[in-house]
């Protein structure tokens, strides 16, 4: 049921991405950010956008496998945009909500794919 991405960008608040990653850190997934980074990093008032690329699975934890790898474009407390990387639990990410147009979609999808933006790491290290 879970072998196949959705087309899809949705939009997140930072509360729910902090979420998100709790919950990539707790079943054991592979991308998260770790505990408080992104609490301390990401502007809390920002909207963030999950594109899922990947069907990811696991052999220790099975229960938990497939999840899907999503490309995250991340606003950071600075402004600055950065790409990033996160593992969801497929019935996780099916219930946010879809709240951008398709035109917005195609746009931030482009945007990911492209490659042209920083990665969270990048940041970090430019900002420590």
């Amino acid at each position: 049921m879970y072998e196949q991405l959705p087309r899809t960008v949705k939009a997140v608040d930072t509360s729910a991405l902090v979420g998100l990653d709790d919950e990539a850190r707790s079943r054991g997934f592979n991308r998260h950010h770790g505990s408080g980074w992104l609490t301390t990093n990401a502007d809390e008032s920002a909207q963030h956008h999950l594109h899922p690329f990947l069907v990811h699975r696991t052999n220790h934890r099975p229960e938990f496998s497939p999840q899907w790898r999503c490309m995250l474009l991340l606003r950071m407390r600075d402004g600055q945009e950065v790409f990033s990387l996160l593992d969801i639990w497929p019935p996780t990410f099916l219930q946010l909500p879809e709240s951008l147009t398709a035109q917005e979609k195609t746009a931030l999808a482009r945007r990911l794919q492209d490659g042209g933006l920083p990665t969270a790491a990048q940041w970090e290290a430019l900002n420590r």
